[in-house]
């Protein structure tokens, strides 16, 4: 295993089509309930402890090998807003656009025939992570990581934040991106005693409802 594969998978500027994303930002800002630094980190947090925690959990049951056909269905009945699985799908059709060129592998490419349209993004992040060598516990954090830095990089450009502060909502929120991780890799090493019902299933009910209105904007500065 090259731990070194999590930071190019980690990294913002690999080309899977997430700097185009808010992760909920953009309506929350245009709410009002995004704003500073602090509430930046209010929404941050309860992004990851719901959203992040879920997607973080499927990313390490296929980084540890099961099927990703199945996580995928664990995915679509997750995400309740058809908003947001249209953005994963289409996320996870870059995803592995990207995956595929950097690491390639057979499992890759069944996943891409079975899933033309994409598969959730967080599925393809998994088995990425495991075509690279990457253990499920560094899917996780891959994954928990991007659900913060995604609405922080989105708050720079939509509140002219400054980059440092939005730096220091991340270095803020790495213990709970710790236990995060943590919890989402536990989950997936549950999988084979409790089935797909040990993975988490955290709602966010106003990031599901915000994101179906933002879809409908007719302007907007992110896909989502």
């Amino acid at each position: 295993m090259s731990r070194a594969a999590l930071f190019v998978l980690a990294d913002g500027r690999f080309p899977a089509g997430g700097h185009a994303h808010s992760g909920g930002a953009e309506p929350a800002v245009a709410a009002g309930r995004i704003k500073d630094a602090d509430s930046l980190e209010e929404f941050c947090r309860g992004r990851l402890h719901t959203a992040g925690l879920v997607a973080a959990a499927l990313a390490a049951a296929a980084a540890a090998g099961h099927d990703p056909l199945a996580l995928d269905d664990a995915a679509d009945a997750r995400t309740p807003v058809q908003a947001l699985r249209t953005t994963a799908r289409k996320l996870g059709r870059q995803m592995m656009r990207a995956a595929r060129a950097t690491w390639p592998s057979a499992e890759l490419d069944a996943l891409s025939a079975a899933r033309p349209r994409g598969a959730h993004q967080p599925v393809v992040l998994g088995l990425a992570a495991r075509s690279a060598g990457l253990a499920p516990l560094d899917a996780a954090y891959a994954v928990a990581y991007e659900t913060v830095s995604g609405p922080a990089t989105a708050a720079v450009r939509l509140l002219s934040l400054d980059p440092f502060d939005a730096t220091a909502v991340l270095a803020r929120l790495a213990p709970d991106l710790d236990r995060t991780a943590a919890a989402a890799a536990a989950a997936a090493g549950r999988i084979p005693e409790e089935g797909f019902d040990a993975l988490p299933a955290a709602s966010a009910p106003l990031l599901d409802i915000t994101a179906q209105q933002h879809a409908a904007w007719p302007v907007r500065l992110f896909a989502s």
